[in-house]
């Protein structure tokens, strides 16, 4: 059973997508911020890693960088509603630092879903 790790500040977003993945049997962790993120990865590492851009505590940035940095093949996908601004350049940004993909709020979730599993699975099926 893969294993995701959603990190959004957002509990009823996080709620939305958490329950989504359980639709999809994967066993889900969930993290308020950053660094929270961080600690619950350690303790049980994902095979995937949602990250939000904006959070109090430690933005998405920062937190990419801290993954990629003490676990460098771990996939991530960043996601952003914007602020009182565009969220396309805290994407460009997260793509930048290590994100594997990155999806704008609201997403389609079958595209987000495909990009997932093509994240775990990256061998083409035939």
């Amino acid at each position: 059973m893969p294993a995701v790790l959603i990190i959004d500040d957002d509990p009823q977003f996080r709620y939305m997508l958490a329950e989504t993945f359980r639709d999809e049997g994967f066993e889900v962790d969930e993290a308020p911020d950053g660094k929270k993120g961080l600690r619950a990865y350690r303790a049980a590492p994902s095979d995937i890693v949602i990250v939000d851009m904006i959070m109090p505590e430690q933005e998405g940035v920062e937190t990419i960088m801290a993954f990629r940095k003490e676990f460098p093949a771990v996939p991530i996908i960043a996601i952003s509603g914007g602020g009182r601004l565009s969220p396309l350049p805290y994407l460009e940004l997260a793509l930048q630092f290590g994100a594997a993909r990155v999806f704008t709020k609201p997403f389609d979730r079958k595209q987000f879903l495909a990009a997932v599993r093509e994240l775990l699975d990256p061998e083409p099926h035939h």
